[in-house]
């Protein structure tokens, strides 16, 4: 993926941020949540009736994660990033992202 000028760990907390201010429901795993048995291995994103849940698996690196949620953005609330500022970083990054990447 092209250098966009930020370190995976900004990404995930710009995306965060968006993805609270745009009513995704992002559940970060604990580890000890994560080796429960039946919880998720990976990242993904799914909608749950009428609400998108994007959950994040602790294992996975930031970037990964980072994808998992600018995909479920630009997939379910490409409305939204229309209207709203986007750091031009972070506008790159999720315009790069294939929103059925999740």
């Amino acid at each position: 993926m092209p250098d966009h000028g930020m370190s995976p760990k900004d990404l995930l907390e710009g995306l965060l941020e968006l993805a609270h201010e745009a009513d995704l429901e992002v559940r970060i795993l604990s580890a000890q949540a994560a080796s429960a048995e039946n919880a998720p291995t990976q990242s993904a994103a799914a909608r749950v009736g009428a609400r998108i849940w994007v959950v994040l698996a602790p294992n996975d690196p930031p970037e990964h994660q980072a994808r998992i949620l600018a995909g479920a953005l630009a997939r379910h609330r490409g409305a939204f990033l229309e209207d709203r500022f986007v750091t031009p970083g972070l506008r790159d990054f999720i315009d790069r992202v294939d929103p059925l990447d999740r």
